[in-house]
């Protein structure tokens, strides 16, 4: 007898974060509980990890989350091991979840039914980043929904949120003949997933809503500018040929230029880190000619830093306005100062 299909994968690349992970499982597993059995399959892929990963996937499985488990021997690095998730998938969907992300309460059934209905490229849904309490920092329900018969629309519409593993769900089927492991290399391989599964369907949908939760300021390990301005640019270059035109690439850019880049920009120079010389002639060769950049981005990198924190903090304020993030910036505000 052969096993139905999983609607969905939901599957995690980790490597020593097991206190992150422990809390993920554990909020799958109670959205799990009011699922239908069967349509979800869960993998955990372990990228070498050092610390207790293996025992608390262990503990994960004694109170009955059904989950696969697949340890490296060694440690392939990010892109690989995201590759891995994906390919080792074998539901008609995957979400690739980070390992400190976390889908919030009556999001996962929600998404089933949703992807029972309708059949899309992606499904895109916004992320909120808290610290502490992703219930308590939850910024609230509500918000609309909007399906795109324009790849290209739907990509700008989205915008930076192509990057995040965990806000995209990627329909696997019609990328079936993919290995992704042909995309690593540039710390984006979910980007290629997300292009070509848009590209690749009639329909996409942005889900304009907070269903995932994000720890704030829990990732690196990577040169910001290096990839996503050269990477992420040459990344969307190569799929001119295929469908994504020179208006949707530079509807994309604008949306990264306005409310994405500001804010790490910002941090880097606050925080005084990177090499603003390199960062900025990264920008400049990917920018050059753009009215968006000179205006809203060079003066974070350009000005005095005094003045380049008070321009960068603004343009992170206006910018995350104009994105869409005024409910969740208030409610930022609101936890830090309660």
């Amino acid at each position: 007898m052969i096993d139905k299909q999983p609607l969905l994968t939901v599957a995690i690349p980790t490597w020593n974060r097991a206190f992150f992970l422990e809390k993920t499982l554990k909020q799958l597993h109670q959205e799990l509980g009011v699922c239908e059995p069967g349509s979800v399959e869960v993998i955990v892929s372990d990228n070498y990890s050092s610390d207790n990963t293996s025992e608390i996937v262990e503990q994960a499985k004694d109170t009955g989350l059904n989950l696969s488990y697949i340890r490296n021997e060694e440690n392939i690095g990010s892109d690989a091991n995201i590759a891995q998730c994906f390919n080792l998938a074998t539901g008609q969907y995957v979400l690739i979840l980070g390992d400190d992300d976390l889908l919030v309460d009556k999001s996962l059934p929600w998404l089933l039914e949703r992807l029972r209905t309708e059949k899309y490229g992606v499904v895109c849904m916004r992320p909120y980043g808290f610290d502490n309490d992703f219930r308590q920092e939850y910024p609230g329900a509500g918000g609309s929904e909007k399906a795109f018969l324009d790849a290209g629309l739907f990509l700008a519409a989205i915008g930076s949120l192509m990057t995040l593993i965990s806000s995209c769900v990627i329909h696997k089927s019609i990328l079936s003949k993919l290995d992704a492991r042909d995309f690593c290399g540039e710390n984006l391989v979910q980007v290629h997933l997300v292009i070509r599964a848009a590209l690749g369907s009639q329909e996409n949908l942005f889900v304009n809503r907070y269903l995932i939760a994000c720890k704030r300021n829990n990732s690196g390990g990577y040169d910001f500018s290096k990839v996503f301005v050269e990477n992420l640019g040459r990344i969307l270059d190569g799929y001119r040929d295929i469908g994504l035109t020179t208006k949707a690439i530079a509807a994309i850019e604008t949306r990264l230029l306005i409310g994405y880049f500001p804010y790490y920009l910002f941090r880097q120079r606050l925080n005084k880190t990177g090499d603003i010389g390199v960062t900025y002639q990264r920008f400049l060769n990917r920018y050059r000619g753009r009215c968006c950049f000179y205006f809203w981005v060079a003066p974070i990198l350009k000005l005095p830093r005094i003045l380049a924190i008070m321009w960068g903090g603004a343009a992170t304020i206006i910018g995350r306005v104009l994105n869409g993030d005024l409910q969740r910036g208030i409610m930022f505000t609101i936890n830090k100062n309660g």
